[in-house]
């Protein structure tokens, strides 16, 4: 439990939330940053707005920069089916699958880039942040600016062909973003690792009763008679959601439960209406495979769930591992990418490397009250203490404050080069 200290009246409405959670020194100093970059405009770009990580994190990280007068845009791109088909090969050619970018797919990723580019009043801020390689080329219309393109996605492993392709465009960038060190690629511009972070009062995470969970539920049907084990994310290979399926059905023959796979087809991700459809051959009365971007959905599976699995097989980050254990649930998660980073083996969840493993905890679990309200209390603290979205925008502050103050931040500007 978090000791509650004196408010602080500098706090703006939306930061003041997070106060009792990081407390008066935190949230002072949050204020303080924020205030160096008083007249900075910053804007966000990315190709959805809703479905997927990186929407969510805008979401809240776009105005919670408002509330501290740092005047946030955040300006979504559109595109045509075989430019999302294009960028949809080029995400999977960076998660390590052999893609060889064809060159008409490279003329229409710049074209379309540019294209939304020439709409967005780029001129109009001081620093532009690019998400993802979708819009990528954008940075070929730079004039002044400070540009940063943040990659969102798992660069553990990426195909030789699909990265020799970006990097040039990467490297025209002021700073290069990635979620983990283990992602550091061979570039000519500085890099920074920030970690990505859940809005504890968003609708996916907010606070809601167990009756207005057991009302969502009810809403599509799902059975509260057995345990619930709960996947929550895109329907996209890489998150192998039948290697989720087969290891419940292993785990259900030790201890019966409900499996729940609830996802979305963001509307940059054109495989995932295939996925979607494919394993809907395996849904039945104890699998349950729905389709809706409903977060409050979302946030009653993962609460009233006893198992939450994200057991990806690449994994930027995974904001559904963090939010699950926001709630105080027991996650089982693949043991890659940004996972590893979230969940300690252990103690504040599984972290396995194939359906026999999974399986095994899944079955542990759900038959152990016990280890489950354990698991689900230190992981809760480590999420307070490391993935709430204060954290998050404080990283943000300090690199775009190097970038941005180099003379009056020379410490936090030297950082930034040494983090190359």
């Amino acid at each position: 439990m978090v000791n509650p200290e004196p408010a602080s009246a500098d706090a703006p409405s939306l930061l003041s939330r997070y106060q009792p959670l990081i407390g008066v020194r935190a949230t002072d100093r949050l204020v303080k940053k924020a205030r160096r970059l008083n007249g900075v405009k910053v804007l966000h770009v990315n190709s959805t707005r809703q479905g997927g990580g990186v929407a969510e994190i805008l979401s809240s990280l776009t105005p919670l920069m408002n509330d501290l007068e740092i005047e946030t845009g955040w300006q979504v791109i559109d595109g045509s089916p075989d430019f999302f088909s294009f960028t949809k090969g080029i995400h999977n050619g960076l998660h390590g699958q052999a893609i060889a970018p064809a060159a008409e797919g490279m003329a229409l990723h710049r074209r379309t880039a540019h294209a939304n580019g020439a709409g967005a009043r780029l001129d109009a801020y001081d620093v532009v942040v690019v998400h993802d390689p979708q819009p990528l080329p954008l940075v070929e219309l730079r004039r002044r600016q400070k540009w940063i393109w943040c990659c969102h996605i798992d660069l553990s492993a990426p195909y030789p062909a699909v990265w020799n392709y970006l990097a040039p465009t990467v490297n025209r960038y002021d700073a290069a973003v990635f979620s983990l060190e283990e992602y550091a690629q061979p570039l000519s511009v500085p890099q920074r690792f920030i970690m990505p972070a859940i809005d504890p009062f968003s609708l996916i995470n907010q606070e809601i009763s167990r009756a207005e969970c057991s009302r969502h539920l009810q809403r599509y049907g799902i059975p509260r008679d057995l345990p619930l084990v709960v996947q929550a994310g895109r329907f996209d290979k890489w998150k192998d959601p039948q290697g989720v399926i087969d290891a419940f059905c292993m785990a259900s023959e030790q201890a019966p439960a409900t499996l729940v796979l609830i996802g979305n087809t963001a509307t940059d991700d054109p495989e995932g209406p295939v996925m979607y459809e494919r394993i809907c051959a395996s849904s039945g009365e104890r699998i349950i495979i729905i389709a809706a971007d409903d977060p409050l959905l979302v946030n009653a599976l993962q609460r009233r769930a006893a198992v939450v699995l994200q057991k990806s097989l690449r994994e930027g980050f995974g904001l559904t591992v963090s939010e699950a254990m926001w709630k105080g649930r027991a996650v089982i998660g693949g043991n890659i990418g940004g996972i590893r980073h979230q969940i300690v083996h252990g103690q504040s969840g599984f972290l396995v490397d194939d359906v026999h493993q999974a399986a095994a905890h899944i079955s542990t679990l759900l038959l152990d009250p016990d280890l489950r309200r354990n698991i689900g209390r230190r992981a809760r603290d480590r999420v307070r203490r490391h993935f709430l979205m204060s954290r998050l925008l404080e990283d943000w502050l300090d690199l775009i404050t190097a970038l941005i103050l180099p003379k009056r931040t020379r410490s936090s500007a030297q950082e930034l080069v040494a983090s190359a």
